[in-house]
């Protein structure tokens, strides 16, 4: 992260050099150019976007213009924006005066909240810098500017997890395989978390097997690990969110052309999602129960690696016909569905996998693909998705296609050979272990984990998608 940002009570007297950024709502001309008219200004004068900036001696006067903006997401998108300017013109000191602003605090918070969201960057293994990365101090000015308040606090562990997120998604396979991977989120126990760590010796006599037949070409070890978080005293059942963590995906022997096969590092971004928000529901004391379980595997053409045209036997006593290796991550989903459901006896369950390629051809990178047997849950998580821009599309599910997932030798297949529906059919596969019919969502992050450009909250690479449309799914609808 390359921005600095600080709360004070007045601008430092030696700030005649830095940018001076004034915010204002409403009424510019009238309350804030005109008064400086009696000033000589120079001649640079231009309109960016919300932005209108003018030269007065020694300091420029960056005028946001906040008049259209009518929810807070359209001021995360300024301050995404205003960040965007910082950057491009290179002004490493600036100062928001909030005396001229008549923001209110929650406006300007969420403005605050899209400056760091979009200044995100993945620095750990940059050793040569060959343009010096600048850091950009933007400090707020006045006397309502306390250092902590409670939306303030909310915002940074919800920034929190989406960094974590973000960051997880970004290492390299070699460096967060499964067994780095499993210890890394047992840090989070001193946030509160109950982390348990099912290694592959207990998941074979749990009978995990279509987890550890993912895993087993790897020399690296599989894993599930759960995290459990205790806000609600009254014992109510726990909101339970599932995550697909293949650390790497080579496909197996049914191996992936080796183009854009070095994308496959994020492979594990729905179980990313589950991470970051369950280290932001801690952070913020969630007034909720809550559970988050990840299936952590690598995908090996290895020795002992799984062939088409395996059986094995899930955790739900199913079996299932391997025909292609590279559909795993539904078997890693198939048993941490059906042991999530027996174990917490969750309200909900919502799984997140960047499970086929087949949702990008549907939908791109614009929404996520949504798959549910329950309607409310459907309805809640595509209006959290607006709110937040992480959106959601409600895909069908149906017996014919559920028919196609059927096998001759087994009780069903893990990959549909008659053609088309790829992502829809995959759902059908997860849904045959939600055994207790327990309310259940599916979504297909695929097109929406990782970004070739940047977006309007996040600078490229990782973009943490699922953090922020779950929380507010929580916020809104269970708190």
């Amino acid at each position: 992260m390359s921005l600095n940002l600080k709360f004070v009570t007045k601008i430092p007297k030696d700030a005649s050099d830095n940018e001076i950024v004034f915010l204002k709502d409403k009424n510019i001309k009238n309350k804030i150019i005109k008064p400086l008219n009696k000033h000589i200004f120079s001649s640079k004068l231009f309109i960016e976007d919300n932005f209108l900036i003018k030269n007065l001696n020694n300091k420029t006067y960056l005028f946001v213009n906040c008049t259209k903006s009518k929810t807070t997401l359209d001021y995360e998108k300024l301050g995404s924006k205003l960040y965007l300017y910082l950057k491009n013109y290179k002004i490493e000191n600036s100062f928001i005066d909030t005396s001229f602003s008549s923001l209110t605090n929650v406006q300007l918070e969420k403005m605050l909240h899209g400056v760091q969201l979009k200044s995100y960057d993945f620095e750990t293994y940059r050793t040569y810098k060959k343009n010096k990365i600048v850091k950009f101090n933007l400090s707020v000015v006045g006397n309502n500017t306390k250092n902590k308040n409670t939306l303030r606090n909310k915002l940074n562990a919800l920034l929190e997890g989406v960094f974590l997120t973000r960051d997880l998604v970004s290492e390299p396979g070699n460096i967060l395989h499964p067994d780095e991977y499993a210890k890394r989120i047992t840090k989070l126990r001193r946030f509160g978390l109950k982390v348990t760590v099912y290694d592959q010796k207990r998941l074979k006599k749990l009978g995990f097997n279509a987890l550890l037949g993912v895993g087993q070409g790897s020399i690296r070890g599989s894993y599930l690990v759960t995290m459990e978080w205790t806000g609600d005293k009254n014992k109510s059942k726990p909101l339970a969110f599932v995550g697909k963590g293949v650390c790497f995906d080579t496909g197996g022997i049914s191996l992936k052309p080796a183009k854009f096969m070095e994308d496959m590092t994020y492979d594990m971004a729905g179980s990313a999602t589950v991470v970051g928000l369950m280290k932001n529901l801690a952070l913020r004391k969630s007034k909720i129960n809550a559970v988050g379980v990840v299936g952590l595997v690598e995908n090996m053409p290895g020795s002992n690696a799984q062939r088409p045209g395996d059986i094995v036997k899930s955790y739900s006593g199913q079996t299932i016909e391997v025909l292609n290796t590279d559909a795993e991550g539904r078997l890693v989903l198939a048993d941490a569905l059906t042991y999530t459901e027996e174990k917490f006896k969750p309200s909900l369950i919502i799984d997140l996998a960047t499970l086929t390629g087949a949702i990008i051809v549907a939908l791109g990178s614009e929404y996520a693909g949504l798959w549910s047997n329950n309607e409310k849950l459907s309805k809640q998580l595509f209006e959290a998705g607006e709110k937040v821009d992480e959106k959601v599309w409600k895909m069908p599910l149906h017996e014919n296609y559920n028919k196609l997932m059927n096998s001759k030798t087994a009780d069903m297949q893990n990959i549909n050979y008659v053609g088309g529906a790829g992502s829809t059919t995959a759902a059908q596969f997860l849904q045959r272990f939600v055994v207790n019919k327990t309310p259940w969502a599916h979504l297909d992050i695929a097109g929406m984990a990782f970004s070739k450009y940047a977006g309007a909250l996040n600078s490229g690479g990782a973009t943490g998608y699922g953090v922020r449309l779950l929380n507010k799914f929580i916020e809104e609808n269970y708190e």
